[in-house]
């Protein structure tokens, strides 16, 4: 035994040794994205931006795609922008905020920069939520204008939505203003295209001034305009493009919604303004169309939610992603199961990350360099965090963001039009999180997703996982109703056929988990509710469970 001491000792401080050196490898590699971000221009405009990526990349370089397959150019989108962004200043003012309802589409992208380009502030409007919460961000933002088309709204069905909206604001159809678009609007264009960047200019458009308007996805209320500066939005571009290695060779497919914050920033501004082509397409829901559509357009980097992944996973054949190098996933938890099929059958890792539409959107992301399955990943650079003690929660606390991608403010359904500005850019996300030593993050769950049983603090989500990893093909919301006798008591709204009490019980002492965790309530449903996002709608989940 005494010979055996000193080769232990020996071993074990050859592994204290390359720990010590790992950790100070990741300590530099921080110290270097910090110093590749810090050393960005955040300091212009969305649409300065986008010149300077045409200055660099070239006028021609393909920039945009979608099903139409016409790929635009960034001399097209410049031009397409002046001529349209000159039409609809003539409907709108200076720093108005002006709805869109779009699909993904290079006309959606068209339009937002014609809005960039004349000193207009887009709204990102939401239209698969429903004309309650359509009006309320209407409301809450004081638009007067929404853009729209009508081939989009009679292919979606909302004709009735367009006729309840007209008492809430003015609806614009593009057809119509390009229907008024003049041979002589084309010359202008084409003649003041080469001083793109001198007519912007003129404006004196502030990078901290607002550049567009998003929406919570109002899965637990009213939704609520988030306010985010051209700054806000180059510095999360730039955040990111110091910790993930992509170049104009990639290309990306992004079926997210430009409403959600995830599909505008990451799926549609970041590729743009670094010359990378993006192939946009309207739904993805389209479980059979989309992986055939990312095999057929080479497309090497992939954005979308665990939801759509899963679904895309189920019915993709094992080629349709040979092309993918990077799959992002965010807005909600990536599920176990989930990452183990696009390991097996497609042989890619999911990169899940976090962020919230109040950060533009992303705090933190997992990257092929540093990854860790089940956690968010590590916080990209200029963001510093600060954890909360929360009472009842042992490990980790409420996540704290300070950074330059922090919202400017809110726009309320309370204060039409009043902004409530973000203090000192810092943001509360209202999300309990453990940080371990190497910086990764892993969410336990809102703050208001917990609920207190007995007295002891139990995660909703971490039910919901529970729930995952034993029907993992089926959809799961657990929300908590009061109870009399232990204060609260939760209901699980699954559409398993043959979910039962029983079973998670069984589960839980398998598996050492409080029987607390263990839903009172169990309701079976053909379809759980999800937002256009992706996301569960909590909304109408509990609204089930107090039935």
């Amino acid at each position: 035994m005494t010979i055996l001491e000193p080769r232990r000792f020996v071993i074990a401080e050859e592994f204290v040794g390359r720990e010590r050196r790992h950790l100070a490898g990741i300590k530099l590699y921080d110290v270097m994205s910090e110093m590749i971000f810090q050393t960005s221009d955040n300091a212009k405009t969305l649409f300065g931006a986008a010149l300077d990526a045409q200055a660099i990349h070239g006028r021609w370089q393909p920039v945009a795609e979608d099903i139409e397959r016409k790929p635009m150019s960034f001399a097209k989108l410049f031009l397409a922008s002046l001529i349209l962004g000159r039409k609809l200043a003539g409907h709108t003012q200076r720093d108005e905020i002006v709805g869109l309802m779009l699909p993904n589409a290079v006309g959606t992208l068209a339009t937002f920069f014609a809005l960039q380009a004349y000193g207009r502030v887009p709204a990102m409007l939401n239209f698969s939520t429903g004309l309650g919460n359509i009006r309320a961000a209407i409301g809450a933002a004081r638009i007067r204008t929404v853009l729209t088309s009508r081939r989009f709204i009679e292919m979606a069905g909302m004709e009735d939505t367009v006729t309840a909206l007209q008492a809430d604001a003015d609806i614009v159809f593009l057809e119509d203003i390009r229907a008024k678009i003049s041979v002589f609007d084309k010359l202008l264009g084409l003649i003041t295209r080469p001083f793109a960047r001198w007519l912007h200019a003129r404006l004196a458009i502030s990078p901290e001034a607002p550049a567009v308007v998003l929406f919570t996805s109002g899965s637990e209320g009213v939704p609520k305009g988030v306010v985010l500066s051209h700054t806000n939005l180059l510095a999360n571009r730039n955040q990111l493009a110091a910790r993930i290695d992509f170049n104009p060779t990639d290309i990306v497919f992004i079926a997210l919604p430009m409403f959600h914050s995830f599909g505008l920033t990451g799926g549609t501004l970041l590729p743009l303004l670094s010359g990378i082509k993006t192939f946009l397409y309207p739904s993805p829901l389209h479980y059979r169309i989309v992986p055939p559509l990312v095999y057929d357009t080479d497309s090497t980097i992939l954005f979308g939610t665990d939801t759509f992944l899963s679904g895309y996973a189920r019915v993709a054949h094992p080629y349709d992603f040979y092309s993918v190098r990077y799959v992002f996933a965010g807005a909600e938890r990536v599920k176990d199961e989930t990452r183990r099929v696009w390991s097996d059958k497609f042989g890619l890792r999911i990169l899940e990350g976090y962020g919230a539409t109040e950060t533009a959107p992303v705090i933190a992301v997992n990257t092929p360099m540093h990854y860790r399955a089940g956690t968010v990943g590590r916080v990209i650079p200029g963001i510093s965090v600060e954890l909360q003690p929360v009472p009842g929660i042992d490990v980790g606390g409420r996540l704290i963001v300070t950074g330059p991608n922090v919202m400017r403010g809110y726009l309320r359904a309370e204060a039409p039009g009043l902004l409530e500005p973000a203090e000192n850019d810092r943001y509360d996300t209202g999300d309990i999180v453990a940080i371990d030593a190497e910086g990764y993050i892993t969410i336990k769950g809102r703050a208001k997703r917990f609920a207190k049983i007995a007295g002891e603090m139990v995660s909703l989500s971490a039910v919901e996982n529970t729930a995952a990893a034993i029907w993992p093909d089926n959809a799961h919301a657990v929300v908590s109703i009061p109870d009399e006798r232990k204060g609260e008591q939760l209901v699980l709204i699954t559409d398993h056929p043959e979910a039962d009490r029983g079973r998670l019980l069984e589960h839980a002492r398998a598996n050492g988990i409080s029987e607390l965790m263990v839903p009172k309530t169990i309701r079976v449903v053909d379809t759980v509710p999800i937002l256009g996002t992706g996301k569960i709608d909590y909304r109408r989940v509990s609204k089930m469970a107090e039935e």
